[in-house]
């Protein structure tokens, strides 16, 4: 789970994502330059995913490791979990 620190840094990204996608809303209702519009949603993109890898290193740093000492079944949860977790990034 995410310490109270990456939780705080996280949810501060999430609240300058959620901007970014009130002003390419305001763009499209304008209207604005389609090029324009595809850089504001290639920059909240990119801002999602840099949350995501975040909160994946911490799964990788923390919770597989945890699950690592709690035993053999919770050892091949965790890994299958993680296994699911790159296949969904994959798409």
């Amino acid at each position: 789970m995410l310490d109270t620190a990456q939780q705080q840094a996280l949810v501060v990204r999430l609240n300058r994502i959620e901007g970014q996608v009130r002003g390419i809303r305001r763009m499209i209702e304008e209207p604005r330059l389609c090029v324009e519009i595809l850089q504001q949603l290639a920059a909240a993109e990119a801002a999602l995913n840099r949350i995501s890898v975040a909160v994946l290193r911490c799964h990788v740093e923390k919770c597989v490791p945890e699950g690592f000492a709690q035993g053999e079944a919770e050892r091949t949860r965790r890994l299958n979990e993680l296994v699911d977790i790159f296949d969904r990034f994959a798409k």
